[in-house]
């Protein structure tokens, strides 16, 4: 008794602990890590609303998230019936648009091509881009799986989002049980998972959408075809922190050969560099704070060393969980 009474006492060790015990059941629960990814960037991102509509208008969370929620599924119901099968016929075309030049006499014979070819090898992005598209792959024929798990995520979040209040009250009395130190601790990590992962996470969401937004306008005044699925590659791209402008610069300048030599590729290259320096220098300290950046060698290797724990997925939470573990050691702290 007196050595559990002294091991709640010594709160370092107790949050060690803790931490460790979160630690190993995620690991556990790896099998659902989509949807648990899922669930909480959803959900992340619907009380951040809720907040933001509660500063001007007294309004319950349930009349505030329930509109946006219909929205949502118009919008994905219109994609699915309209929007998608186009994107898929025209992503279709471009590859094999792709494909074909580079089988012909004038690609094999053009020194840049090759040059590009080498770059690829270099890196070791073929490793990469095979590893997404298998796990693409992978997603696309188990369509229902993955169907089901984003259902899932956007129920539960949207179940959550309504009841934020309910759900506060609810958890805070787990700090009142005969467990109250543990519950604490939980607490005390779930709070600053939210502070770092959650706003790193967002802020990730929201610099690739502009950074699809001006690309995409880019693409469009270059005259690419195929803007809506390069738009979507460039997006999941984007969420891969220093490492995405790389990897999407490559298959744009093999593109922008094909539809315009090397003058259209130049002009990708300069609008890659405008908007990246954009990023760099306007969107990361404004939504990012310049306590989150990373030097480059340090983003590559948890880059590296995430994609082999998580997968593909780590390659997206790879950074913002790196950040929590240093805000968690007071490496690095996020602004309350």
């Amino acid at each position: 008794m007196k050595i559990y009474q002294a091991f709640i006492k010594n709160v370092p060790l107790r949050r060690i602990c803790v931490l460790l015990a979160c630690i190993l059941m995620i690991w556990l629960l790896r099998a659902m890590m989509s949807t648990v990814l899922l669930t909480f960037i959803f959900t992340f991102l619907s009380v951040n609303f809720i907040r933001l509509i509660q500063r001007h208008w007294s309004l319950s969370p349930f009349w505030i998230i329930t509109p946006v929620y219909v929205i949502i599924i118009g919008l994905i119901y219109l994609l699915a019936t309209h929007y998608i099968p186009n994107i898929i016929d025209s992503t279709v075309g471009l590859i094999k648009k792709v494909f074909d030049f580079y089988d012909s006499n004038k690609s094999q014979n053009d020194p840049l091509i090759a040059l590009l070819v080498e770059s690829v090898k270099n890196f070791k992005l073929d490793e990469q881009i095979k590893t997404g598209l298998t796990e693409v792959w992978r997603y696309v024929t188990n369509l229902g799986a993955i169907g089901f798990t984003i259902v899932i995520s956007f129920l539960l979040s949207y179940f959550y989002s309504f009841e934020v209040d309910w759900m506060n009250d609810f958890g805070r009395s787990f700090e009142k049980s005969k467990l109250n130190w543990l519950f604490q601790d939980i607490h005390f990590f779930a709070r600053k998972f939210v502070n770092t992962f959650g706003v790193v996470l967002e802020a990730q969401v929201i610099i690739a959408v502009i950074n699809t937004l001006l690309t995409a306008i880019a693409l469009t005044i270059l005259k690419f075809p195929s803007v809506p699925s390069l738009a979507i590659m460039v997006f999941f791209l984007s969420m891969i922190p220093v490492a995405g402008v790389i990897i999407s610069l490559i298959p744009l300048s093999i593109i922008g050969y094909t539809v315009g030599g090397l003058q259209t590729m130049v002009y990708v290259w300069i609008a890659i560099l405008a908007i990246h320096a954009l990023e760099t220098y306007v969107l990361n300290p404004k939504l990012m704070s310049s306590r989150t950046h990373l030097p480059i060698f340090v983003t590559f290797v948890v880059l590296l060393v995430s994609e082999q724990l998580l997968g593909t997925w780590g390659l997206v939470v790879g950074i913002p969980i790196f950040t929590f573990f240093l805000d968690v050691l007071g490496v690095q702290t996020l602004n309350k």
